[in-house]
């Protein structure tokens, strides 16, 4: 199987190479593979994710795609489409290993250049998975049929909706059907996908801004204390106001909204939730709103954490005339198929800023201790730098 796209990806890795590219254009990342669901894998897997892997260094921006972000993302610079027009993927900077039914895989490279591959490896990985065992997905009918009775159910809920489901998806064919399918029942809940390929053909949005890596790395230049206000200021010292909603839990929220001042709070238009409690989130958020004098219904909550038509529910309910709501989802939309989607992660273990002398591990401290990754020694440091 091929990627047929480069811009078969997370709209939030292309404003962030962005980023990058202007901000930190000598540092490097290194990235691996973590198998949550502790997935069993066939023998020759590593050779099939080889394959798809080596194809993807034909990929390149069409001048079509080029002239589609030209136009819908203004904020992108000339010169950075510019640059994605020349960039191609570098297979080299990927290692793959198995042993025995357990796969490895790294990413190791300069940082503007290895952020986009964590997407594309997790969709490979899972269409890839599914493929190589054998097991059959619900036919096309049934995944649109499956589609449209969520978006009709979150229509009556009078909230909005964007798909989040590229990392997990059960392939490319399906995030296909789901986004057309959303696209055509979804009237004015659904508002477009974090997929820029698929946002392209189907005429809707590309949604995003940030990732946890952001501030991870941010924390590996600056210091734990330093990196949710200085990865915020450099953000806005990008984008000068667009794309404007802050992720908040890298070190987790309390620690985040310490930082979160007035000024922070003004500029952006809302934050993104993505780990532990959402109601407490929600009524955290408010208050923190209402105690910089600003009004919690001119911003924004994005909720993006597992989601389903219960959670959904039940945010919606709680938030109602407090805040202003969004919803990101993602596996519950794509990978909804009568199989077992893969609780699989990429994730930034190590970064090298520009000039240092030795990588620095870098390590995600979210709301939920289940979701902590990185060095243990590292996440003590920060617990403790953090006071948490």
């Amino acid at each position: 199987m091929k990627l047929n796209s480069i811009l078969d990806n997370d709209f939030y890795k292309f404003t962030m190479q962005h980023c990058v590219i202007k901000l930190f254009p000598k540092a490097r990342a290194r990235y691996k593979f973590i198998n949550r669901g502790h997935h069993a894998f066939p023998p020759g897997f590593d050779k099939l994710l080889r394959q798809a892997v080596d194809d993807m260094q034909y990929l390149q921006l069409s001048q079509e795609e080029k002239e589609f972000l030209s136009v819908t993302c203004p904020y992108l610079d000339p010169t950075y489409l510019d640059f994605l027009q020349g960039y191609r993927y570098n297979p080299s900077e990927i290692h793959i290993t198995q042993h025995g039914d357990q796969l490895e895989v790294h990413a190791d490279g300069h940082w503007y250049r290895t952020i986009l591959w964590e997407v594309p490896l997790m969709s490979l990985i899972c269409e890839l998975y599914y493929e190589a065992t054998g097991q059959q997905r619900v036919p096309d009918e049934e995944v649109m049929a499956i589609t449209r009775a969520k978006i009709e159910q979150y229509k009556e809920l009078n909230i909005t909706i964007a798909d989040f489901g590229t990392r997990r998806r059960h392939s490319l064919a399906v995030q296909k059907l789901v986004v057309q399918t959303l696209r055509e029942y979804g009237g004015h809940t659904f508002i477009g996908t974090s997929n820029v390929h698929l946002a392209m053909r189907n005429g809707v949005k590309p949604v995003g801004t940030h990732a946890h890596e952001w501030f991870m790395f941010h924390a590996a230049k600056y210091g734990f204390k330093m990196a949710n206000m200085l990865g915020l200021e450099h953000w806005v010292q990008v984008y000068r106001g667009d794309l404007g909603i802050a992720l908040s839990d890298t070190y987790t929220t309390p620690v985040f909204f310490e930082q979160f001042d007035k000024k922070f709070a003004k500029l952006f238009d809302g934050v993104r939730h993505d780990s532990g409690d959402p109601l407490r989130f929600a009524d955290d958020t408010i208050l923190h709103y209402k105690e910089k004098g600003i009004n919690p219904l001119s911003k924004t909550i994005i909720f993006s954490d597992g989601l389903n038509y219960d959670k959904v529910a039940a945010i919606a309910a709680h938030c109602r005339g407090k805040i202003g709501i969004s919803f990101g989802i993602g596996t519950n939309f794509t990978n909804d198929v009568g199989l077992t989607p893969l609780n699989i992660v990429v994730k930034m273990y190590e970064a090298r800023p520009e000039d240092a002398p030795r990588w620095t591990p870098v390590v995600k401290l979210s709301d939920e201790k289940g979701k902590y990754t990185g060095d243990e020694h590292m996440l003590t440091l920060a617990r403790e730098m953090l006071e948490l």
